[in-house]
């Protein structure tokens, strides 16, 4: 893999005679220019000093390209020979560390969109589209199943200053990969260990609502489960804390659950997200109003999932 060196240092901004709309026809083009300067990869820096491009090529399905606006799926997970995600995404790669970075010290990244992409290959050739900024980062459980890093790149206008954006909760101090790690360990800590489920736990005395099984842990008879926002916290579906949005689940209902391999009907009955198979009712107390725009939403993010059933058999 191409790294970088004094001789191709990471080099943010514009490039000297490049402008905007100009058209490569190839990522060795790219790489002579300037503009993309690790020729093969989609992401150009490192994590220590943020990285200066990205090429669009349509190699994740939770992409989403807008003219000023790029919901943009980070590095890792995939298998390079069938295409096909077969890991989780952690912000560890150097790619997605880089962009964290981008966000906190504000520096810009240039975009170049991939043409008439055909099996995650640009056969049109590459356009340069501009300067943009890191707006935003999260994790989420992507179409195929695993999770992924995303970040929402905007369009940086003329005259536009970019700002950084510090993690530190007093906005006074550098940002680096390690805290931004530690503030989103402990937002998810706190999500899991909200009034809302502790209360949706109590109802069901630790016992899935999908499978029946209660994990007992101790001679005492205290025993574990697992809080399923049905409505995913957080970015980018910004579901509610609600205990009408939540489900009581063992840990393998959860996970199957959170991928999209466990759904419900309008009419709470539980069916299988791969093959549609009706699996049984959800177990529901009279107290526990569960919304089902919340499980409409739910199924709604797994409508499009681009991997057919029968493929998942060889998946590890």
């Amino acid at each position: 893999m191409a790294k970088a060196s004094a001789a191709n240092p990471v080099s943010f901004g514009p490039r000297p005679g490049v402008y905007e709309g100009q058209h490569f026809k190839s990522h060795a083009e790219l790489h002579a220019k300037g503009v993309h300067r690790q020729s093969g990869r989609g992401i150009s820096g490192t994590a220590r000093e943020g990285v200066d491009s990205i090429v669009l090529s349509g190699g994740y399905v939770d992409d989403v390209y807008r003219e000023s606006e790029i919901v943009y799926t980070g590095e890792g997970g995939r298998d390079r020979t069938t295409q096909r995600m077969v890991a989780d995404q952690t912000m560890d790669e150097r790619g997605n560390a880089g962009l964290l970075l981008n966000q906190a010290l504000g520096n810009p990244v240039r975009v170049i969109r991939g043409l008439k992409i055909k099996r995650q290959k640009a056969t049109g050739g590459y356009e340069y589209c501009g300067l943009f900024r890191v707006a935003e980062n999260w994790t989420t459980i992507g179409k195929e199943g695993f999770r992924i890093c995303q970040f929402r790149l905007l369009k940086i206008e003329p005259g536009e200053s970019v700002k950084p954006q510090p993690v530190s909760p007093k906005g006074d101090t550098t940002t680096d990969l390690e805290e931004q790690v530690r503030r989103t360990v402990e937002y998810e800590r706190r999500m899991r260990d909200s009034t809302v489920v502790r209360q949706v736990k109590e109802m069901y005395d630790d016992t899935c609502q999908v499978c029946g099984v209660r994990l007992v842990v101790s001679p005492d008879n205290k025993a574990i489960s697992q809080a399923a926002h049905i409505h995913a916290l957080g970015k980018p579906h910004d579901g509610p804390d609600k205990v009408w949005n939540v489900l009581c689940l063992c840990p393998n209902c959860h996970a199957l659950f959170d991928r999209g391999a466990l759904q419900l009907t309008d009419g709470f009955d539980v069916i299988d997200g791969l093959t549609q198979k009706f699996m049984g009712a959800l177990t529901r107390v009279k107290e526990h109003q569960i919304r089902v725009e919340c499980v409409r939403q739910h199924r709604s993010r797994w409508a499009e999932r681009t991997v057919a059933p029968a493929e998942f058999d060889d998946m590890p």
